[in-house]
């Protein structure tokens, strides 16, 4: 094993999005915050957010996406609903 080779600690997708784009710090600090109650909520855990919780954050993450998508310049793509079908 090569001696100047260093261990790297696992990074998160939020602390390498603010090494890429940095004007989206705020929005990275903002996502990592809500980590352990995203986890607790993708874990079913009842009652780990309110509806109200669950709806702000979707207009959260829309906002960042188009956001997103426009600071690396590709087409915003809006999601599709729930339910949709394919013509």
């Amino acid at each position: 094993m090569p001696g100047n080779r260093r261990s790297r600690r696992p990074r998160n997708a939020w602390s390498l999005l603010t090494e890429v784009a940095p004007e989206l710090n705020e929005w990275a600090a903002f996502f990592a915050a809500g980590a352990a109650k995203r986890a607790a909520a993708e874990a079913a855990i009842q009652n780990a957010v309110s509806s109200r919780e669950a709806d702000d954050l979707l207009r959260d993450v829309e906002t960042f996406l188009a956001l997103a998508e426009t600071t690396i310049g590709i087409a915003h793509q809006t999601a599709l609903t729930v339910g949709a079908q394919a013509s």
